[in-house]
Parts: structure tokens; C-alpha cells; sequence
């Protein structure tokens, strides 16, 4: 025999109550179930609502009539007229108890314990009568049972404690006089000695359907609720949350007593000592097979079984000279709030028994206040004790799972992910059970913690990367092109996805927080009609608090670099192919590198250098590993790598730099290309990189070109000039030539000098046989001495520069 259990949302509508009738009839085939019903969905709350506005002498019959009127309609849809009367006459006397209930509330203005229990009882009361009557259709042995008269407690109206031997009794007794019945029971409520109304507290229909299975040694108790089981976190929060197959008893209790709301404790404890089953199955998903609570569980290869978190807490903090080495002193602060039924959800002390932080309900945290500040009165005048704050506005989320104990680094995974998140944890608790960690952290952090820590702990997921991007010119097109080709590649080689949040231009810009679609970006952005602005598009970004956020600069403008720092402090990585914040003043190339440390976020920024080659990485990578670095030369400008490498016999220069230009190798304005500026910027970032504090100044730059080519006032008088200067270029060429040598711009760092000079270099230097537009590094270390290790190959392009941005995001993904 099974007990079944229906919450809110089960019962709440005409459809939901023909899937909890066809449910009935395969268990009824060898033994009737008992089936236990919480009040329909949303009528607790109603009820509560219209108790109060009777205590406050505000309208309530209104919400009255539309509660009834929910009933009747109920009965009207699923029952044919001639058994309407009993079920509808029924109703209508507890609808007319509960204004008489009501009126006096209003009357008297005054709205007790015990008067709230009795309002609050209706709920499952009229729901049970209900569907009792409505199950006559197919089940005629369906009777109507009022669990408040089987159900004993004590009068602690609102959270009453079970006598459980006269209950237990009292069930056997009524269940035998009834054998052969289907019994439809009221959960949530109970009754006292006197017979006064009772109620069993937050998740107490779970709780009547327990105490029925361990009085009758039920075989399992299904809860049937409107989700999948029991999930690794909450759906609501987390879109990547899964049904877990099974729990312990201890598992489950931890992870419902942090928040959990699909089983609470108490509801667990009769089953637990009589060892029966509990599943949480789903009413609208009936074939699945949603989660067993049970002794005994299968060892799991999960390291954490799940993820809870309670949204509201405050905190209270007692600290000060006169607690340590005090004997007694936590039993008398914790005695004080057990008196007066202050339940604390947390507590962790230093080891200097300096302080003690203890974690309640928001609605606790004022009385509990007041109730210190009584009881040690004395130490806090006499300054022994500080007085304490309440802090609000917190979450707590808990980690649980029996596997913790045996599994190392779990905290360390723990707190990895909330600290580069940048989520606070203001206190932190661990049973000596390993079973759980607890942290508290701001309210505001929570959605984005659980995330975060979801994607830790749950390595077979797909990581989720949220992107924001700035430009969308060739660059930034290019990227979004890539990263929707490799979505599948991701997912299923490095476990990783990438979703695009935001997207701006310096015209629009576009943010969802589901995500943009990548195939119709163009269209989304052009239709949108908010215009783009930098501080607004940040502070989006920001309020949307997503866990692995990763800022992207694909523009060559001043006003990103502006906000890299403060985007760093909130704790959001920046990949970036703009170079003009690293080649700044030092000071701020160094306080972006420490942001991100501090932050423990990434700053990349690899197409600063080389587009998509792997010059800062392999620098980066040469300096961790101890080795160091004696030389660095490059040719880091493809516009003059590729001059260079076309300037032969029988070609003028001003030829080959008109050629580069009609293939867009040069900026409007080759000289923008040719004054070695940009280069410089490259080697500068390069050496801050090698360790060197170096500015702009500290660089030789040599001006390829004559001083009157440079003073041109048009492009078109830049072209005269270099013709002019035809013999200066040949002789160059020659001089070249002749020596079997040939030109190239490099750049030279050696003992924190650079310099960017014209050489000419023989078939010996690695530079010698450079073709086309690529770029070239080469590194001369202690361990590449006598054969410099040398990165070669496309050094500009929207194809390669879009890649090695792609591979900075996919770089911070991996960390």
C-alpha cells in the first residue's frame, strides 16, 4: 500500500485534477492508496491574505467569493449536474463557516495563532471534499477524511509538534475500520487535545502523508509535485539544473532544510525511522521517473549531489572580550532565542571564541536583536560585548552530498568559483559530517553563484561563457561568423558554451538576456531602437550579474580602455584587440594587470601583437616556466613586411607601396602605417610583457622614409615625394643587394632596450626568407640560446585577428 500525496499545483485546475484521478487507477489495481491533498494552488495564500486585511478592517469578501467561485467552477466542469448538490452544499457550509470566521476577525480585530490555523484549514478542506467527490465517478469507495481529527499535536498553533504514538494510533484504528476504502485525507492540518484546529507548519501536507505512511508501514510515499524530482539546483535559477535518480535520507534533508522547497525536514523523519521510500514524482510528467529518498542509495560518480539556497536571510553578529574562554556563553545566547522560538539557520564562530555570527529569518532578525540586547545588558555597558547589527539583504547556498567527505578540493572548487565570479562570502559553515559547506553571500550575488558553482561542481554540462561584444565592423562580423560555426565543435570537445548577450556599435546596441541569436544578429541590432551608449551598455551588462562574463573590444577607439578597469573590478574578464590601453602610460598597463589578479579575472589581449599568432601567449608561457629572455627582434606590420618583401629588381618603391595600398594592406594614409608608430606600440607591449616598466618615449623609433615624405600635406604629395626620392630607396636596394642581403624593418628589445630600426639581413637571420604579409618573432632565451625559437605567419586579416580574439574567449573559458 502507497500513500500518495498532491501539492497545490496538482489540485489547482481541471486538467491537473483528471491526471491525479487517471493517476489513481493503476495504484488502486492491488491495494487503494491513501491520498493525502494540499489545499489548490494559490488558495493558502489567498486565505492568509484575507485574515489579515479582516484584522486591518480591509475589504476581504471579494477575494471570499472568488476562492468559492474557483471551487464551484471546478465542480461544475468535472462532475455531471446530478452529483453536483452534495459536493457544492458542502462547500458552501465551509465557505460560510469561513466568513463567520472572518466576520469576527473583523470584529474583534484581532487575528491569533490558533484563529489563523482554523482560517488556513479550509484550504484543504474544501479542495479534499472536493476531489473526493469528484473521484465517486470512478472510484464509489472514496471518502472524504478530515485529517485534524486523526492527527494529534500539542498548542503550538502554526508550527505544531505531532504527538506521534496517539496519532499513529488513531490512523491504524480509522484505517482498519475503513479497509477497502479509498481514503482522500486532508494534509497540512491537525488538531490538539481539545480538538481545536492545529497546523503542522511549512511543507506540512508532506508531513500528514509521512506520519500516515509510518503509522500504516506504508511500501513508499510518492509526493507528487510539478517538477522532475528533486534537481541538482533550482530550475527557476539555474536553466541547466537535472533531476538527480536518488538521494539518502541525509542528502535530501540537507539540501531541503537550505531551501529545497520540493520535500521539507520534518516530512522526512517518519519515513526515515521506519526506512519506507520517497519519491518525488511529477503529475504532469508521469513516465518519469523523478527521485527515490531511501536508505541505502547507489554509490554516485557526482561529486555533489546538489545545489540549495535560502533567498532571504539576516545576520547577526556577537563579538567582543567577555565571550572568550566564557563558559556557557553560546548555550546561553542560543537558549535565550530556542525559548522564544527564534529558529537559527546557521552559526559559525571564530576559534577565538571572539565572535559568534548566527544566521535567521528576516522576520526573526529585529526580536532577536532586542532579546540580546536584554540579555547581556551588563557586558554590553560595561563594553565587554559590542552591540550588535543586523545585517539584511543575504542568501545562504549550500553545496551537499555524502561524496564530499571523500572527495578533496571541494571547498577549494567552491570558493574558486564564487571568487571569480566576484560573489563575497560573508560567513561559511561545515557540519563535521562533510555532508554540506554553507556560505552566506548578498542577495544580489545569488542567481549568479548558483550558476556559477552549478557549472564548477557539474563538469559533464556545458560551461557556459556570457559574452558581451563591442564593434561590429570586419572584426567583430568575423567573430560572430566563427563563433556560430563552432557552436556544436564547443559543446562537444571542450564542454563549453558560448552565449552572446549584448552587442554595440558606436550607432546601436542590443542586449538579451537570453541570448542573441547569432544567424540574425544584423537584423536584431538594426531593428533595435535603443541607441548605443558605452556607460549604459556597461551598466546592463553589470545589472545582469551572469556568472563567466567575458567583455569583448573589437574596436580601435579610447573610449572602451576608459571603462577596463572598473569592468575588471566587477569581477568580468576583458578580451580585447584594441592596443591602445596597453600602450598608454605604464601605470595604466599595470593597474589592468592587477585588477584582473585581484579580481581573479582574465585580461587577454593576444591580437594586440600579432593577430592571431601566438606571440603574447608564448612570452607569457616562456616567463612561467622560468626561462629568460636574453632578445626579442620582430616584424610585427604586414604593410611593410609586404613592401619590404616586394621591393626587388626591376620595381620602384613608391610602386610597391601604391600596389599595398590598392590591395588594402595600408590605411588610407600609408604613412599612418609607414611611421613605425604602430609597430612601436606592438614592441612596447611586448616588453611591458617581458618585465620591462617601459613608455613610449624609451623607444628608438627610426623613420623609414625621408623627412620630406612625412611633411607631405596630401596623400598625393606623399606619393611625389617618395617618387623624388627614388635614388634614396634604390640605393638602398642595391647597397642590399650587393651584400646578398635584404631590407627589413625590425623591432629590437635586449636588456629592456628597444629600438625600430631598417637593417639589412643576411640568409642567416631568421628574417631572411620572410614572404608576403606575415609577421615574425623570434625569442632568444637561456633555453632557445643558439636557436631562437621563431612564431611566423599572418600577422593582420579580420579572418586571423577575429580568431585570436575567438581563442582569448575560449582561453577564459577553460580557466
Amino acid at each position: 500500500m502507497n500513500i500518495l500525496k498532491f501539492g497545490g499545483t496538482s489540485v489547482g485546475s481541471q486538467e491537473s485534477i483528471n491526471a491525479l484521478i487517471a493517476l489513481l487507477k493503476p495504484n488502486a489495481e492491488s491495494e487503494y492508496p491513501v491520498v493525502v491533498l494540499s489545499a489548490m494552488s494559490g488558495i493558502t495564500n489567498e486565505l492568509l491574505e484575507m485574515a489579515e486585511n479582516a484584522m486591518n478592517l480591509q475589504e476581504y469578501s471579494t477575494n471570499l467569493k472568488e476562492v468559492e467561485e474557483k471551487h464551484f467552477k471546478v465542480i461544475r466542469a468535472l462532475l455531471p449536474a446530478s452529483a453536483q448538490n452534495p459536493v457544492l452544499t458542502k462547500l458552501k457550509i465551509f465557505f460560510n463557516e469561513l466568513e463567520d470566521i472572518l466576520q469576527s476577525v473583523y470584529n474583534l480585530r484581532e487575528l491569533s495563532p490558533q484563529t489563523k490555523d482554523l482560517i488556513l484549514s479550509y484550504g484543504e478542506r474544501c479542495s479534499t471534499a472536493m476531489i473526493s467527490h469528484i473521484a465517486k465517478q470512478e472510484f464509489p469507495e472514496a471518502i472524504y477524511v478530515d485529517g485534524s481529527e486523526l492527527i494529534k499535536t500539542d498548542n503550538n498553533f502554526g508550527q505544531a509538534k505531532v504527538n506521534t504514538n496517539l496519532s499513529e494510533m488513531l490512523i491504524k484504528d480509522f484505517y482498519t475500520t475503513n479497509k477497502g476504502k479509498l481514503l482522500f485525507v486532508t494534509g497540512f492540518i491537525s488538531s490538539n487535545d481539545e480538538g481545536r484546529v492545529t497546523t503542522l507548519g511549512r511543507g506540512g501536507s508532506d508531513y500528514t502523508a509521512a506520519i500516515w505512511g509510518a503509522a500504516l508501514n506504508a511500501e513508499e510515499i510518492q509526493i507528487w509535485t510539478d517538477v522532475d524530482g528533486m534537481l541538482t539546483a533550482d530550475p527557476r535559477i539555474v536553466n541547466k539544473a537535472f533531476s538527480l535518480p536518488e538521494l539518502s535520507y541525509t542528502e535530501a534533508m540537507e539540501l531541503s532544510y537550505f531551501g529545497a522547497k520540493v520535500i521539507y525536514p520534518p516530512t522526512m523523519i517518519p519515513a526515515f525511522l521506519k526506512r519506507i521510500p520517497i519519491v518525488i514524482k511529477n503529475t504532469f510528467n508521469v513516465d518519469f521517473p523523478g527521485t527515490y529518498i531511501r536508505h541505502g542509495v547507489s554509490p554516485s560518480n557526482l561529486p555533489i549531489k546538489g545545489i540549495s539556497s535560502i533567498d532571504e536571510i539576516s545576520i547577526l553578529n556577537l563579538s567582543g572580550s567577555g565571550m572568550v574562554g566564557k563558559a556557557g556563553f553560546s548555550g546561553r545566547l542560543f537558549s535565550l532565542l530556542s525559548r522564544e522560538q527564534i529558529n537559527i539557520v546557521l552559526i559559525t564562530q571564530s576559534s577565538s571564541e571572539h565572535s559568534i555570527t548566527f544566521a535567521v529569518k528576516p522576520a526573526d532578525s529585529l526580536k532577536a536583536l532586542s532579546l540580546i540586547n536584554k540579555e547581556f545588558e551588563l557586558e554590553l555597558q560595561v563594553k565587554k560585548l559590542e552591540y550588535p547589527e543586523v545585517e539584511n539583504g543575504l542568501s545562504i547556498l549550500a553545496i551537499v552530498g555524502e561524496n564530499m567527505k571523500r572527495t578533496p578540493g571541494m571547498s577549494g572548487k567552491l570558493f574558486n568559483a564564487l571568487g571569480r565570479n566576484g560573489v563575497n562570502v560573508r560567513a561559511i559553515a561545515q557540519g563535521s559530517s562533510e555532508y554540506n559547506i554553507s556560505v552566506i553571500i548578498s542577495k544580489a550575488d545569488l542567481s549568479k553563484a548558483v550558476n556559477a558553482v552549478h557549472d564548477a561542481f557539474y563538469a559533464d554540462l556545458k560551461k557556459t561563457l556570457h559574452v558581451f561584444c563591442l564593434g561590429t565592423g570586419n572584426i567583430g562580423k568575423t567573430l560572430f561568423q566563427q563563433l556560430e560555426n563552432q557552436m556544436s565543435f564547443l559543446a562537444d570537445n571542450n564542454d563549453l558554451q558560448v552565449k552572446v548577450m549584448g552587442i554595440s556599435n558606436t550607432r546601436k546596441m542590443l542586449l538579451n538576456p537570453n541570448g542573441i541569436n547569432l544567424n540574425n544578429w544584423e537584423q536584431e541590432l538594426f531593428e533595435q531602437d535603443m541607441a548605443a551608449s558605452l556607460p549604459d551598455f556597461i551598466k546592463k551588462m553589470r545589472a545582469m550579474n551572469l556568472p563567466n562574463c567575458v567583455f569583448v573590444d573589437n574596436t580601435a577607439s579610447q573610449n572602451p580602455v576608459d571603462f577596463y578597469l572598473d569592468i575588471l573590478q566587477s569581477s568580468i574578464s576583458v578580451v580585447t584587440c584594441n592596443k591602445i590601453g596597453n600602450s598608454a602610460e605604464y601605470e595604466q598597463y599595470a593597474a589592468f594587470k592587477q585588477a584582473a589578479r585581484t579580481y581573479g579575472v582574465d585580461f587577454f589581449y593576444e591580437t594586440n601583437v600579432g593577430a592571431g599568432l601566438p606571440i603574447i601567449r608564448t612570452l607569457r608561457d616562456l616567463m612561467l616556466s622560468g626561462d629568460k629572455i636574453s632578445r626579442i627582434e620582430a616584424i610585427l606590420s604586414g604593410t611593410i613586411s609586404y613592401i619590404f618583401n616586394n621591393y626587388k629588381e626591376g620595381v620602384l618603391f613608391h610602386e610597391v607601396v601604391k600596389e599595398a595600398q590598392d590591395k588594402g594592406y595600408t590605411e588610407p594614409d600609408p604613412r599612418d602605417d609607414l611611421n613605425g608608430k604602430d609597430f612601436m606600440r606592438k614592441m612596447l607591449i611586448l616588453a611591458r610583457d617581458a618585465g620591462y616598466p617601459l613608455e613610449e618615449k624609451d623607444i628608438e623609433l627610426q623613420n623609414m622614409l625621408p623627412p620630406s615624405c612625412m611633411a607631405a600635406d596630401t596623400v598625393a604629395d606623399f606619393y611625389k615625394e617618395l617618387e623624388n626620392n627614388t635614388d634614396y630607396f634604390e640605393n638602398l636596394k642595391n647597397t642590399a643587394a650587393a651584400d646578398k642581403k635584404v631590407l627589413r624593418y625590425i623591432g629590437k628589445m635586449e636588456n629592456g632596450n628597444v629600438s625600430i630600426t631598417l637593417q639589412m639581413v643576411d640568409q642567416n637571420h631568421p628574417f631572411f626568407t620572410l614572404s608576403g604579409s606575415d609577421n615574425i618573432i623570434s625569442f632568444t632565451t637561456n633555453r632557445y640560446k643558439d636557436r631562437p625559437l621563431v612564431v611566423k605567419g599572418p600577422g593582420a586579416g579580420a579572418e586571423v585577428t577575429a580568431a585570436g580574439v575567438f581563442a582569448d574567449i575560449i582561453n577564459v573559458g577553460k580557466r
